[in-house]
């Protein structure tokens, strides 16, 4: 149950969103590639483990008769033994004097000894001194070894023998005694320490000899060793025989370790250079191959120079390599399993294991020789972990972005608005979200891998959009607080100069993302997107997902700069105009201008924001003041206690608010500020949609038999019209009462 969850959530994991399922087919060719890469390595590991147990079987076999035959032969000359003890008269007054005999002989010798260890360890310290002057050579180092070892074999013997008394009181004394040989075996081990941990070094200056004397004396310890295991274990199994056979209780007593200590100075060698090529490597991921020469360099010396100069049994080289691979693959998975690394360290590892079985093959070795696998087989999850680094760091930029301009646009910090080069507001983190996304792009595209760079593309779609609708949200609730200042605390015009500043910086961020500048040949942020993200792609996803996701990211561009044009416009009629459009088409409307003053303001908007206002946007704003303008005027039929008086010269004052109107936008293009400037007033297209003006007077002039009539035709010209307005005018009629 615990393997299906798994599944399941790995299978969620690659399939977050809809588009992954175009990848179904990728992802199972490459879990089929996989599986099968992986049972061919089980069958020829296990092919190679079947061959290991057979073989084991055997040995074991062969050891276990081996045994039983020892054990038979012991037993014939134990028996032997007993027999001839029966047939010689007097064997035991014989035997007695025998091992008296022998005993004074072990007593005179250990005394021997004990007499002489003083001028031995004195002629030790000597030589140790000597090889202490040139510790690359040590001449001294086989005879100090054989020496030493007679020394311990005398220590272990005493030792046994006090163990072995009935008064155990002197073994602490006779401990004490033999603390100088201790001094001088820690001596002689510093040597041969030193020495192993230069070994490679030594090959490297042809210091041959050295080499050699090493060998001689790890080799021997071993074999000093694999006699103590076996005593240790024939006594453990067989002690009672075993205490009757006294050439078995002599010798060395305990095992020195000295292979192993051998075996441990080839990975404390390597160590400090693993250490030394981490700290390069976080500094130059890039450079890993340069980084890494001196692991290969070693192993050629050590195939190369040292392999004659070691007992072939110990196949030395395989030994060396065996410790750095297991090495390489712990440094590695370090890495990989780090959650801080980043996506250019990490595509450094994923490359670096092709190259590096690649070196490895010309020094010999196949990869199935080389276990573990150097990323334990890794690579399909690391290209995935890979592009979810470039994901997480693409959200992450984001975020942090977008949180710094909903500070700076929420607190409407100074100078938190830019300009660029034609004049223009600009936000100040629309240039460096966009050199991120190619920054970020770069890295994708360096994995060499469509899938990478797919899976990142579709992130930076999601983002960019995410923060298109982030901004007309933000835009939207901040203009609330404007448009209802009872909502806000009586917020009413304060800071708002500021906050139309934001609106024009915002629309303009979203003209430079699409706007292609074909006269001075500049491109738009979207179009140099596209061209980064082409080459990285496959056709398939660049038909499938890449244009409708650009085609989505343009309309989203276009319809946020378009919708911060027209929160800027409604909040002109909001604020500025909130008791003048209250005012139409009642009795005080008649004796004011208020269309003047309307056009005078928007006189003023677009005199102060012509010149940071992108130019195509600038068109927009002038048709939304038209539109919106033509909206408010309409609509001021529903203003408060209003009546169109037979006697009234409304259709007179209607007629001048839109020539007033009508003059504005007609002679926008000549304004001074203007001049220069590519825009264009459609001013013909403005007319046009202010007849419904007429229309309107129509309804309130029109008798009421032929008010029908002029519906009909209204509505036949304007399948929109809603019939609630038309009420509405026909309510403000002053005979609308009447029967």
């Amino acid at each position: 149950m615990a393997e299906t969850d798994g599944s399941i959530v790995e299978l969620a994991n690659l399939l977050r969103h809809p588009e992954d399922l175009d990848k179904i087919l990728f992802l199972k060719s490459e879990f089929t590639r996989k599986k099968a890469a992986v049972d061919s390595q089980l069958k020829i590991g296990l092919k190679d483990q079947l061959e290991v147990t057979q073989n084991g079987i055997n040995s074991i076999s062969d050891g276990q008769r081996t045994v039983n035959q020892i054990k038979e032969e012991m037993m014939k000359i134990d028996k032997l033994c007993a027999e001839a003890q029966n047939m010689i008269r007097d064997f035991p007054n014989i035997n007695l004097v025998s091992q008296v005999h022998r005993n004074f002989t072990q007593v005179e010798a250990m005394k021997a000894n004990i007499e002489s260890l003083d001028g031995r360890l004195k002629d030790l310290e000597q030589m140790l001194r000597e090889d202490d002057q040139d510790m690359e050579n040590q001449p001294n180092v086989l005879k100090i070894h054989h020496e030493l070892t007679q020394l311990r074999d005398v220590r272990d013997d005493a030792m046994d023998q006090i163990k072995r008394a009935s008064d155990p009181s002197l073994e602490g004394h006779l401990q004490d005694y033999f603390t100088r040989l201790d001094d001088v075996i820690d001596w002689f081990d510093d040597h041969i320490g030193t020495a192993c941990m230069n070994l490679i070094p030594l090959v490297q200056a042809d210091n041959k000899g050295m080499v050699v004397r090493l060998a001689l004396i790890i080799e021997e310890e071993e074999k000093s060793d694999k006699k103590v295991k076996a005593l240790q274990d024939a006594q453990r199994e067989y002690r009672d025989l075993a205490s009757r056979f006294k050439s078995m209780t002599s010798g060395p007593k305990q095992l020195r370790g000295y292979k192993e200590k051998f075996l441990k100075a080839i990975e404390l060698y390597a160590q400090p250079q693993f250490e030394k090529a981490e700290k390069r490597f976080l500094e130059e991921p890039d450079k890993l191959a340069n980084i890494m020469k001196w692991y290969f360099n070693d192993l050629y010396v050590v195939k190369v120079g040292m392999v004659s100069l070691m007992p072939k049994k110990w196949k030395i080289f395989k030994t060396y390599t065996d410790i750095y691979h297991v090495m390489m693959h712990d440094w590695l998975i370090k890495h990989i399993d780090n959650p801080e690394l980043s996506p250019p360290h990490m595509l450094s590892i994923i490359d670096w294991s092709e190259k590096y079985y690649a070196k490895m093959t010309k020094l010999g070795w196949d990869q199935m020789d080389l276990q573990p696998h150097v990323l334990d087989s890794r690579e399909v999850e690391l290209i995935r972990e890979y592009r979810q680094l470039i994901v997480k760091s693409v959200d992450e930029w984001m975020d942090r972005m977008f949180l710094a301009d909903k500070v700076s646009f929420l607190e409407r910090k100074p100078d938190s608005l830019d300009t660029n080069a034609n004049g223009y507001f600009r936000t100040k983190t629309l240039g460096d979200m966009w050199r991120m996304l190619k920054e970020q792009t770069t890295v994708a595209g360096d994995s060499g891998r469509a899938d990478v760079a797919e899976g990142v593309f579709d992130a930076m779609f999601r983002a960019l959009k995410s923060r298109q609708n982030m901004w007309q949200k933000m835009v939207d609730d901040e203009s609330q607080k404007y448009i209802h200042p009872s909502n806000s605390g009586g917020k009413d015009q304060e800071g708002m100069q500021v906050f139309q500043d934001w609106l024009v910086a915002i629309a303009n961020d979203q003209i430079a993302c699409i706007d292609d500048n074909e006269e001075t040949s500049q491109l738009s942020y979207l179009t140099r997107f596209q061209q980064d993200l082409e080459p990285l792609v496959s056709p398939k996803y660049m038909s499938s997902h890449a244009i409708s996701g650009l085609g989505a990211l343009r309309d989203g561009f276009v319809d946020l700069g378009t919708h911060c044009i027209t929160i800027f416009v409604s909040l002109i009629f909001k604020v500025d105009f909130r008791t003048t459009i209250s005012e139409f088409f009642t009795q005080k409307w008649y004796n004011e201008y208020a269309m003047k003053r309307i056009t005078t303001t928007f006189e003023d908007y677009i005199s102060d924001y012509c010149k940071v206002l992108h130019h195509s946007l600038l068109d927009i704003l002038i048709e939304e003041l038209a539109d919106e303008l033509l909206v408010h005027y309409l609509s001021s039929v529903r203003n408060k206690g209003i009546k169109f008086r037979r006697t009234d010269p409304f259709t007179e004052k209607i007629k001048d608010d839109v020539l007033t109107a009508f003059e504005f936008f007609q002679n926008l293009g000549q304004k001074p500020e203007l001049a220069g400037l590519p825009i264009t007033v459609d001013f013909k297209g403005i007319k046009e949609k202010w007849k419904v003006v007429n229309y309107m007077v129509r309804l309130l002039q029109e008798d009421k038999g032929g008010v029908v009539g002029v519906y009909e035709e209204f509505k036949r010209e304007h399948w929109d019209l809603q019939l609630s307005w038309v009420e509405r005018v026909l309510r403000a009629r002053d005979d609308f009462d009447r029967g």
